[in-house]
């Protein structure tokens, strides 16, 4: 007999077949049994009539409670309403009977859901959150690997930040004195574009930022990506052109997710057929001031104000050319003005945020020094990464895309918490 996958049932129909999971609902009218079943791959319903059961086998279904495992034997038929297909039982075992679940149809509050995490990750919507997920990693990969790129695995161990140490955690190291949780392995990254051109890294990174907002975890996922050759526009562009290519495959291969999560798919596909907005970061200011905010042309972008910058429109915005005072010590100046840098923030629409950053790192050893030294980091740690410019310098670009927050912005889900298996905040380490 065939073992099957949910998924896969429309295969069958008419066909006598074996499938394993879990009873994630069910309801008996005395005569017949609706078990509603997920087994990983997708979510059906077991049919069982007593009429047409031994009493045998009705007498042991009645033992079966929420969340119990079983395993049925039974005909594929479809669903004489919807697009989908059922299983007629005629036999089944069970495998665990399970306790009383504490998650139930009720409302339960975020505390609570978060204490029981490990199982509330069994329900419909974080099931289909955690799908698309897995979709968006794979689409990274995909695109990287068509455009030659090879992925490298950058050090989560590090001697030193790319930005300062005050959001780090800070790690006892042997005799060697501290070491910090990477928060991006870019600086590492550019040692490989000489020998690689192209290199991305993909892997859990950490922020010791006291932020309480819905948009920050202290524990997440980045894409990191360096190109030798390629400045500031084509950086652009490469971001624009991965976001779309996500947003394409995720439009493709969960529909069914998308459906779950009631998310507007036209709005999606119009992510992929437009061309993202761009502007400076003096016009944005510009732009926010028009709208109430009280930001400056030398201050930076908080979460209320990429919330308002695009409010109204339907397509994301790349903020670019900021002022160098504010941006890290490793970005291009702007050669039109040496007060800015050739740098970008891409922020989503819908309120949720700066998806990805990136700029041209500057490639002159003598200015790169300087912007060192101006930044009070200290030369010894850092000149390994000025060697990178003694040997072979080349213009090179770079960003890096936060996973969570994308996932978030592709599901329409409020809270990057719930794009995270198992979420770290600063309340919250457990389970």
């Amino acid at each position: 007999m065939n073992k099957v996958l949910i998924k896969n049932l429309s295969q069958f129909e008419g066909q006598e077949v074996n499938v394993s999971g879990w009873v994630f609902n069910l309801r008996s009218s005395g005569k017949i049994m609706f078990l509603q079943m997920r087994d990983g791959s997708g979510f059906t319903q077991a049919i069982l009539v007593k009429d047409e059961a031994t009493d045998e086998l009705w007498e042991h279904a009645q033992k079966i409670t929420q969340e119990s495992s079983v395993e049925l034997i039974g005909v594929v038929s479809k669903h004489p309403k919807k697009d989908e297909y059922e299983l007629q039982v005629k036999d089944l075992k069970i495998l665990q009977i399970a306790p009383e679940y504490p998650i139930s149809n009720k409302d339960h509050g975020t505390d609570f859901l978060l204490e029981n995490r490990h199982l509330w990750l069994r329900s419909k919507k974080q099931w289909a959150i955690q799908c698309v997920r897995n979709t968006v990693i794979s689409a990274i990969y995909e695109f990287f690997y068509e455009r030659d790129f090879i992925k490298i695995d950058s050090p989560i161990l590090t001697p030193n930040a790319c930005e300062g140490t005050t959001t780090l955690f800070k790690v006892p190291y042997f005799d060697q004195g501290d070491a910090y949780l990477s928060q991006s392995g870019q600086l590492y990254l550019e040692a490989l574009i000489v020998s690689h051109g192209r290199v991305f890294d993909f892997g859990p990174v950490f922020r010791a930022e006291k932020s309480k907002t819905r948009r920050h975890l202290t524990e997440f996922w980045m894409m990191d990506a360096e190109m030798a050759f390629v400045e500031h526009e084509e950086n652009m562009q490469m971001q624009e052109d991965l976001i779309k290519f996500i947003f394409q495959k995720v439009l493709a291969k969960n529909y069914k997710e998308l459906e779950i999560l009631e998310r507007d798919t036209g709005y999606l596909q119009k992510i992929v057929d437009s061309e993202f907005k761009r502007m400076t970061h003096k016009q944005a200011v510009e732009y926010l001031q028009t709208k109430g905010s009280q930001i400056t042309d030398g201050d930076d972008l908080g979460g209320e104000d990429e919330t308002l910058l695009t409010q109204e429109f339907d397509v994301p915005v790349f903020v670019e050319k900021w002022p160098a005072k504010i941006k890290a010590f490793y970005m291009k100046k702007d050669p039109e003005n040496s007060d800015l840098v050739l740098g970008s923030d891409l922020i989503s629409t819908e309120g949720f945020g700066e998806i990805s950053g990136g700029a041209q790192r500057e490639d002159d050893y003598d200015t790169l020094l300087q912007s060192i030294k101006a930044h009070d980091l200290s030369e010894e740690d850092f000149q390994w990464y000025l060697d990178l410019r003694k040997y072979g310098s080349v213009p090179h670009s770079g960003f890096g895309i936060g996973l969570e927050r994308t996932v978030a912005w592709v599901c329409g889900v409020k809270h990057v918490r719930e794009t995270i298996p198992f979420p770290r905040t600063i309340y919250r380490l457990k389970p």
